[in-house]
């Protein structure tokens, strides 16, 4: 399991002013960070994967689609600009060292018709992907298709129309991508339909019903994690979340109000929650206590005395190790 944030809680574009944002991750203990990509120059994604290296960051990238690369446009000539505009996101995303890519690729954000998707648009948005799917697979990079609310998007807006999306376009390097803010508003029973997406699932964001700190609001986090458990995910927990000191995100995100009292801090929580509640398998229950123990020993439990929480993690990691260990160990001699 890998924890890492979207960097749409600072910008929507990399530049210089993000590295002490960078560091600041690193040390709370993100194993990486989610990169926006808008800017097309493989050389200055180059660079940046060369500084996240530096920094012990992996990552992972984001993008999502404009009106005028939609691969649902009836005109030819749309459809291979859509195609050519995601070769060139896909070789950025190669670039910088991702291995996926995740967002809504198979529409054009925020575009709508009046009704839903015709059997031509879905069509075309199975044969669009299928194509960039192997353009990825020869770069080395995943697509996570993301399912999104209908407020922002009319074709996939369920998990169990993706299961029939990336069925249809049957390639291994096209998956789904879970965003348990949307799944909040699109599905009855989310947990439900995890499981009957199974391995089909490539990236998981961690976002919570209003898009603020992960864990205060209303997703059902428990069932939530318990089907991500159940279907053996042990990829990228991302938290995405929104803010609204960012015009340009503000006004695509609709948040007005302030969800938080700043960056670091919803960072910082949104890490220390779900170092609570991640697994790697058999033996979790000794990771649980070993993610505690960092937790404390990283401060983020102002509250204690340093003392307090110097002999806590000092009990705390090498109790989560050893359980770790031997439950796993355990686990594994146990009969079929």
């Amino acid at each position: 399991m890998k924890l890492g944030i979207n960097l749409y809680l600072w910008a929507d574009h990399m530049h210089d002013g993000l590295m002490p944002v960078l560091e600041s991750l690193k040390q709370i203990g993100y194993d990486g960070v989610e990169v926006p990509i808008f800017d097309l120059d493989e050389a200055t994604w180059a660079q940046w994967g060369q500084r996240l290296d530096d920094l012990g960051l992996q990552r992972t990238a984001n993008t999502v689609i404009a009106p005028e690369w939609n691969p649902l446009s009836p005109d030819p000539a749309v459809q291979e600009a859509a195609y050519q505009h995601m070769q060139a996101v896909i070789d950025c995303c190669a670039a910088v060292g991702s291995t996926l890519l995740c967002g809504p690729h198979q529409v054009a954000l925020g575009v709508f018709t009046g009704a839903g998707p015709t059997e031509e648009e879905w069509a075309r948005s199975v044969g669009h992907l299928r194509r960039v799917a192997e353009y990825a697979a020869a770069a080395g990079v995943t697509l996570a298709e993301e399912v999104v609310n209908r407020f922002e998007l009319y074709h996939l807006n369920t998990l169990d129309q993706a299961i029939r999306f990336v069925d249809e376009v049957d390639h291994p390097n096209c998956r789904i991508h879970l965003d348990t803010f949307h799944a909040h508003i699109e599905e009855k029973d989310p947990a439900a339909a995890i499981r009957r997406v199974g391995s089909r699932i490539a990236h998981v964001h961690i976002s919570e019903n209003d898009r603020g700190v992960p864990g205060t609001g209303s997703v059902a986090w428990d069932s939530t994690f318990d089907a991500l458990q159940d279907i053996g995910y042990d990829g990228w927990l991302t938290v995405e979340a929104f803010g609204n000191s960012l015009p340009n995100l503000a006004a695509a995100t609709k948040i007005w109000r302030k969800l938080f009292d700043n960056e670091e801090q919803l960072a910082s929580d949104a890490y220390a929650f779900l170092s609570s509640r991640s697994w790697t398998g058999p033996g979790h229950e000794g990771e649980l206590f070993f993610n505690l123990g960092q937790v404390i020993q990283a401060e983020r439990v102002r509250f204690l005395p340093r003392w307090v929480r110097a002999v806590a993690s000092l009990i705390f990691i090498p109790l989560g190790g050893i359980l770790y260990l031997a439950v796993g160990r355990v686990w594994t001699r146990l009969p079929a």
